[in-house]
């Protein structure tokens, strides 16, 4: 009889849920590949993890991921993957979410989860675009560029991603891109590993309703930020062409001066120790003593 108490090691397989639907060419493809490697080299098991989403492109990932996943409403993810960290603590979060998602609709659920630090991976999709709705002027447009909402081109200057969460107090920073494996592997490993609010921002390709959003093909104009502890390398593989600077994640000043060059730069930009909401609200529910029920009716009569 086979030993219950083995435990088989979490396979690229296991991982697997029904086939990916997405355009030809679609960057959600190496993200969902990438995801996927990590979990497996770092032995996540899928009853242990949730991947949340909110609607877009992006939203898929749960349903393509074989783990407890919830697809949930427009720009609401975040305040979702919450109660499960409160609920259920020991889970492992990875909230999915589109540069819309993020920052138009979800932008008051972004800000205030990252705020509250609690534990999670979140992983910004940044295309440029609305891809779902068929290429209408998102957050992160660049000025210029002719879309269906905008036939003249897009009249204001696009948010920077970067500079918003640390403008909102993240603890953890970093900005990849989905078509550099090693360095997208190696910087899900680091906001993993970082206890709170992971913010994740990765340069998405869309070849269909966006193209020239990110040039993939030419690694010149892109630099890496490297710092030795960090664990994240420069992706010379990937991008042969790209500059390395050596760079310090730990001084918040530092890393606002540097987001101005976003999206020249990847890596590491920020990284900080600071309170959790989800354990300093489970640490003082454990220290609440349960109230007799007439006690708690007692206080509405009147």
């Amino acid at each position: 009889m086979p030993n219950s108490d083995v435990v088989n090691p979490v396979t690229m397989k296991d991982l697997k849920s029904s086939d990916p639907r997405w355009c030809t060419g679609c960057g959600d493809y190496t993200i969902l590949v990438g995801l996927r490697k990590f979990m497996v080299q770092n032995q996540i098991f899928r009853e242990n993890t949730v991947n949340i989403s909110g609607i877009g492109c992006s939203g898929r990932i749960p349903h393509y991921m074989n783990t407890y996943g919830i697809h949930s409403i427009h720009g609401r993810a975040i305040p979702i993957a919450l109660g499960i960290a409160l609920a259920k603590p020991e889970l492992k979060l990875f909230i999915h979410s589109g540069d819309g998602d993020s920052l138009s609709i979800g932008g008051n659920h972004l800000l205030h989860g990252i705020k509250k630090n609690f534990n999670c991976v979140y992983l910004l999709f940044d295309n440029q675009i609305y891809g779902l709705t068929k290429s209408q002027t998102s957050p992160t447009t660049r000025q210029g560029l002719p879309t269906p909402s905008h036939p003249s081109g897009a009249m204001i200057e696009p948010i920077n991603p970067i500079s918003f969460a640390l403008g909102a107090g993240a603890s953890f920073v970093a900005t990849t891109a989905e078509w550099m494996g090693n360095h997208f592997v190696e910087t899900l490993d680091a906001a993993f590993k970082h206890p709170g609010f992971s913010f994740v921002h990765i340069a998405q390709r869309c070849p269909k309703f966006n193209p020239s959003a990110w040039n993939f093909q030419d690694s010149s104009w892109l630099t890496f930020l490297v710092d030795e502890q960090a664990g994240i390398a420069a992706d010379s593989k990937s991008a042969p062409d790209a500059k390395v600077q050596s760079y310090s994640p730990h001084s918040y000043e530092n890393a606002m001066a540097i987001s101005k060059d976003v999206p020249n730069v990847f890596g590491l930009v920020y990284k900080a120790e600071k309170p959790m909401y989800d354990k300093l609200v489970l640490d003082a529910t454990k220290n609440q003593k349960q109230k007799d029920l007439d006690d708690l009716l007692n206080d509405y009569i009147i």
